[in-house]
């Protein structure tokens, strides 16, 4: 089936981790899915007029509803197609939470770890844009000299997985793949596929080693390619199809109409400025206007991200 207006398109580039766990979720959730390759690095005119600047991998469109940040297309993936579930023994909250540990003190490990190897083989231009995405200096002498601590560290969090895997079934969650085991693998997944010491990693780990091979079988789902021009002109022609929801208990008094600006709290902070349409403790979504991608909506999670009164 060709790709339509409500079609899912995910913005990303293979050697994304981030853009890995949504793949896994495509392949557990069985979803016929359209891949919008993206450039590593700036620039990405196709997509920055849909995102209002947004800079990080992935991001996920559906017609002209623009979902940026894993954890909110996560969410929106599972409202849409909950079966089979992302949390089959329960503990969503715990699951959802679980992205705190993989996405941030895990991942940096990682990226450290993989950098400092890779070391004199990292493009200058990568260095760079990685340096404007950071607002710091993306050091990867440092990350070579760390090399050692990295390794320890990375030895910590690979074994808090193995311990829980010999402790309650096949699965983090126990008898079901779900969220704890996408969001743990992302990491494991991304040194595995830049390091060939890996298997020297992970050798002390056979619950995780037996766990990533039941992970890497699930799949991507189906597949097909498109352009980001035709990604982009999907977004313009399309009709933004969230509807107005206030949330009561916002402790800082917002309502749907204010006008706010949207940024990460750690890196790529970039505002994205729109006026609310729809707002709760999870997520948050505003409406602008951009003469190439046309009216869109962008939704954000809040876990992570910063929400000021545009000034």
């Amino acid at each position: 089936m060709a790709p339509n207006d409500h079609s899912v398109i995910l913005h990303h580039f293979d050697e994304s981790p981030f853009s890995e766990k949504i793949r896994l979720v495509f392949g557990l959730k069985n979803i016929a899915w359209t891949s919008v390759r993206i450039s590593r690095i700036m620039p990405r005119p196709d997509l920055m007029p849909m995102t209002g600047g947004y800079r990080r991998t992935p991001v996920m469109q559906i017609g002209a509803d623009i979902y940026c940040d894993t954890q909110c297309i996560i969410r929106e993936l599972e409202r849409r197609c909950p079966a089979p579930s992302l949390f089959p023994g329960g503990n969503e909250g715990l699951a959802s939470a679980s992205a705190m540990w993989t996405d941030k003190s895990f991942f940096q490990n990682a990226v450290n770890l993989v950098f400092g190897s890779l070391a004199d083989k990292v493009p200058q231009s990568f260095i760079e844009d990685r340096e404007k995405l950071r607002g710091a200096k993306f050091d990867v002498a440092a990350m070579k000299a760390a090399i050692p601590q990295m390794r320890d560290q990375f030895r910590a969090h690979v074994g808090w997985i193995e311990t829980q895997l010999g402790s309650g079934g096949p699965w983090l969650g126990g008898g079901a793949m779900g969220l704890f085991d996408i969001n743990a693998y992302m990491n494991i997944w991304y040194v595995r596929s830049n390091l060939p010491v890996a298997d020297e990693l992970l050798a002390q780990f056979p619950n995780v080693r037996a766990w990533e091979t039941r992970v890497r079988a699930i799949g991507h789902g189906t597949r097909t390619e498109m352009s980001t021009a035709e990604a982009l002109e999907i977004g313009r022609r399309a009709t933004p199809q969230t509807i107005e929801v206030e949330d009561p208990h916002d402790p800082n008094g917002r309502t749907v109409g204010d006008l706010v600006d949207v940024r990460p709290d750690d890196y790529g902070k970039i505002a994205v400025r729109g006026r609310i349409v729809a707002l709760s403790a999870q997520s948050i979504a505003i409406r602008r206007h951009d003469d190439l991608a046309g009216d869109v909506v962008v939704h954000f999670p809040r876990a992570g991200f910063l929400v000021t009164p545009a000034a």
